[in-house]
């Protein structure tokens, strides 16, 4: 899964990326060059992997990744403006972070949130508009030349180009926003966001909005501080988390968000002489988790075997949690669970 920051010029996009790559003193600690694109890799860091790992004693173990994106941009942007290159950028992007700045800017200038939030997803809408309103030109002139256009198709982007005309974005009708049909579009308005509060040191609260915008979280950061204290030696860290009331590290905060927006949930796996965490969306059935593990195992499936991470836990052993009659056979509409730990019994 991949999420992109994007944002307003001097929002504070840079410092929240440098922030996160430096969260835990994995590598080497830089602040991302404005001119180029930029992709940070971060595990998900998850105590039901090391419960795991200290039972089975694994050879490897592997945590789920996620990547945050950010797109590089124009040497000098226009301030207020959203470059259009850098929409193009996060199109690729399962989700949107989308960060805003409340605390004073250089030269004094005051920050408006709500405004700074409206603008760049005005100009979202209206780049999605462009989009919308092009394909069908393009479906209308298919038309008469005697092609006839797909009728589901034809009636999303309609239904899509009314709500873009109106201001709205697509992720407020969420038949739409998740639509199958629509997917080769990668509308930006249709993408969950998470909308990123960027405070000022001091200001631990969440600024008031007159209308707080539907179908989005939010979340109140501190950039600078959280840069500063993803410098920090571990020791000193902590204190200063402490003293600032932060009680997670910016990038374990953004991780549980980022999974919340996106409805995504863990299980695992213990193959091979490895302890695996697997990233999957909410109400995936067990055939298509089973082929994010093995395209064979997807194939070949014939039942899963399944253990609640709680259960095992409680037990203490998997031998022991099947005798008490908690490890259960399931097939493949059963719909996996968060915490799920499954065996998937194939044959190829």
């Amino acid at each position: 899964m991949k999420l992109g920051i994007v944002g307003l010029p001097q929002s504070g996009k840079s410092t929240l990326f440098a922030a996160l790559t430096g969260a835990r003193g994995e590598g080497e600690f830089l602040k991302p060059s404005r001119s180029e694109e930029h992709i940070a890799t971060v595990k998900v860091m998850d105590q039901r992997v090391d419960f795991l790992t200290a039972l089975y004693k694994p050879k490897k173990t592997t945590y789920a990744q996620i990547e945050y994106l950010l797109p590089s941009q124009a040497a000098s942007p226009s301030p207020g403006k959203a470059e259009s290159q850098v929409l193009n950028q996060v199109r690729v992007c399962d989700a949107l972070l989308h960060v805003v700045r409340n605390f004073e800017a250089p030269g004094g200038i005051p920050p408006n949130s709500e405004a700074d939030f409206r603008q760049f997803e005005e100009e979202m809408i209206l780049s999605d508009l462009v989009v919308a309103e092009k394909r069908l030109e393009r479906m209308e002139l298919d038309a008469k030349r005697g092609k006839k256009p797909g009728e589901e198709e034809l009636s999303l982007l309609t239904a899509g180009r009314e709500m873009l005309d109106r201001g709205l974005p697509l992720r407020s009708r969420p038949e739409l926003a998740g639509a199958q049909a629509l997917r080769g579009f990668t509308f930006l308005s249709a993408k969950p966001e998470l909308v990123i509060i960027n405070n000022d040191d001091e200001d631990e609260t969440a600024p008031e909005w007159k209308q707080k915008p539907e179908h989005i979280e939010t979340l109140v950061v501190r950039g600078r501080i959280e840069l500063d204290i993803a410098s920090m030696a571990p020791e000193e860290a902590r204190e200063f988390l402490e003293a600032y009331h932060i009680d997670r590290s910016v990038l374990d905060r953004l991780i549980q968000s980022s999974y919340s927006v996106l409805h995504l949930i863990s299980f695992f796996t213990v193959l091979n002489d490895e302890v695996r965490a697997w990233t999957i969306r909410e109400g995936t059935p067990a055939l298509e988790a089973a082929g994010t593990v093995h395209t064979d195992m997807m194939k070949g499936f014939i039942r899963a075997e399944v253990l609640s991470f709680d259960d095992l836990k409680s037990f203490g052993s998997f031998h022991e949690a099947k005798q008490k009659g908690v490890v259960h056979l399931e097939g493949k509409e059963y719909v996996v669970k968060d915490g799920d730990v499954i065996n998937f019994r194939f044959n190829v």
